[in-house]
């Protein structure tokens, strides 16, 4: 993303970073033909984000490798980065949302069938620990000891997938 000046047309230098103070960064943009600026000032959520994300704020000083990104999120994947169980205490910015860390933890009071087993597994990787945990909680709050494909299409049908 950039930003252009509108007067100049000229695409806008990084001037200076501020923050994060009480969780919101500032970051101020010039223009190097007419010397307009402009910052943006992100709230504690998107500060969150941006952190998680790894976004370096100011551009890069080198070129691209080519699939660097996709490289970088193959090789170096955590396993844990849904769980917020991450060393160092750090977690998933949407671990609350989702569910938390601690429910991660609970033994599952329903069984699996071969079947819905396999279903789960075709789930993308980074949403299956939370998918499951939904599943078994819809299961258990319902009285099924034993999840199936049936339990599974009447969990997607209540969530609204």
């Amino acid at each position: 993303m950039k930003f252009l000046c509108l007067d100049c047309d000229q695409p806008m230098k990084l001037h200076s970073t501020e923050g994060p103070d009480e969780g919101s960064l500032t970051v101020t943009f010039r223009c190097p033909e007419c010397g307009f600026r402009v910052a943006m000032l992100t709230n504690p959520f998107e500060t969150q984000m941006v952190r998680s994300l790894g976004v370096k704020v100011g551009g890069r000083t080198v070129p691209a490798e080519p699939f660097e990104n996709l490289r970088a999120t193959m090789a170096g994947a955590r396993p844990d980065a849904f769980e917020g169980t991450a060393e160092g205490g750090g977690s998933c910015p949407f671990a609350a949302a989702l569910g938390g860390a601690a429910e991660a933890s609970e033994p599952a009071a329903v069984t699996w069938d071969a079947a819905a087993a396999a279903r789960l597994e075709r789930i993308p990787a980074f949403i299956r620990p939370m998918a499951k945990r939904s599943i078994e909680r819809f299961a258990a709050e319902r009285g099924y000891a034993t999840i199936t494909e049936t339990v599974m299409d009447e969990a997607r049908t209540v969530f609204g997938m």
